[in-house]
């Protein structure tokens, strides 16, 4: 018997990038109203929309598999979308999707080649069993593959009865696969219960979990959680943005040095509370968008913030503190309308922005 299709580290090189997101989705992409639902908006899609949607709907599969590889090609051994449950690749569990791009809903004609190809890549050593094998299709299984893959029984017979039609020609160029003598006796004792399909509003629900739903189907963004409140004692991920507000304080005619912290003074102490408060604020909405939007949403709003707020930093004030308000009140005022991410910007968001620029000295409050 020959080994498995690929060892688990060389299966490292098929594993499922990134879905192209060089340009961060705009308010009128996300935001876009269409009269069709998205699980019949996958009906319109080409090969290559359907391509795309498929690699943004496995990264749903990595928050629940140690690694998820997209194997389809001339030599896939009739692997698709293979999920892996732990580091040992095909020698531990794993899931196997079959994402067919067909016109028209899968039929037991379209399904049966590929099981045929995954019974002799497994009796043949090339792959080991999956757990589960799910067929979906933009237009779903059709009712009579349906009923077969729910009784695995009649499913079993159909592929025997079809085998030299549909499958003996079709599993590899090399040579006919007969359906005789062991492999005979491997298919007949084969559970294909194995066999199920995948319904394509459940594909949908899963699509929904990435960061890509909404720039993929429009229809704006899902409500954003509450924030969290800051913790009594700043965090170690503060610190410099805090530094920096201490410096502002001090640059003011107020003494600090009878305070313990910029908490206990009267003069500072709100607003060193209202800084925190934002900054977390838009902690919450940067983890947010991480899970809501496309890579690079989130620090593209951070630029516009930037370079709206830019000009004010860079004026002369009487004060470092004076400074920090200033810039605080121009981000408020700024117009965020464009951003992938409108709509679930508040005020609090944009003021705590300039908090984590100042947290890594995009912007300065006290200049030397």
């Amino acid at each position: 018997m020959s080994k498995l299709i690929l060892s688990a580290a060389e299966l490292i090189e098929h594993e499922i990038a990134e879905p192209d997101d060089d340009v961060p989705p705009s308010a009128a992409k996300v935001n876009a109203s269409t009269p069709f639902a998205p699980d019949q908006l996958i009906w319109l899609f080409n090969d290559g929309q359907w391509e795309d949607f498929i690699k943004e709907w496995a990264h749903s599969k990595k928050k629940i598999y140690h690694l998820v590889c997209r194997m389809g090609g001339a030599n896939d051994f009739g692997v698709d979308v293979a999920c892996f449950k732990s580091d040992k690749g095909f020698q531990g569990d794993w899931d196997n999707f079959q994402c067919k791009f067909y016109e028209k809903a899968l039929m037991p004609s379209d399904a049966a080649p590929e099981i045929g190809k995954t019974l002799w890549h497994i009796f043949s050593g090339q792959i080991s069993k999956p757990k589960n094998y799910y067929f979906f299709a933009p237009k779903d299984c059709g009712p009579s593959l349906k009923k077969l893959l729910l009784d695995s029984g009649k499913l079993k017979k159909y592929v025997l009865d079809n085998w030299e039609s549909q499958c003996q020609k079709t599993i590899t160029k090399k040579q006919e696969v007969l359906l005789t003598d062991s492999f005979l006796d491997f298919f007949e004792t084969f559970d294909f219960s194995l066999f199920q399909y995948k319904p394509t509003h459940e594909v949908i629900e899963d699509h929904k979990t990435t960061p890509y739903h909404s720039q993929r189907f429009g229809g704006g963004l899902s409500e954003r959680p509450k924030s969290s409140e800051p913790p009594v004692v700043p965090l170690k991920s503060e610190s410099r943005y805090i530094e920096q507000l201490v410096e502002a304080y001090s640059d003011t005619q107020e003494d600090l040095s009878a305070h313990a912290t910029a908490q206990d003074h009267p003069s500072f102490k709100d607003h060193f509370n209202r800084s925190r408060e934002s900054f977390f604020e838009a902690e919450s909405l940067h983890k947010f968008a991480r899970d809501s939007v496309p890579n690079g949403t989130f620090e593209k709003l951070q630029d516009e913030v930037y370079f709206g707020v830019k000009d004010t930093e860079e004026e002369d004030h009487s004060d470092a503190f004076k400074r920090v308000k200033e810039v605080t009140k121009t981000a408020r005022s700024l117009n965020v309308q464009s951003s992938g991410l409108h709509g679930v910007v508040g005020l609090k968001d944009l003021q705590g922005i300039c908090h984590q620029l100042a947290n890594v000295d995009r912007l300065t409050w006290k200049k030397s």
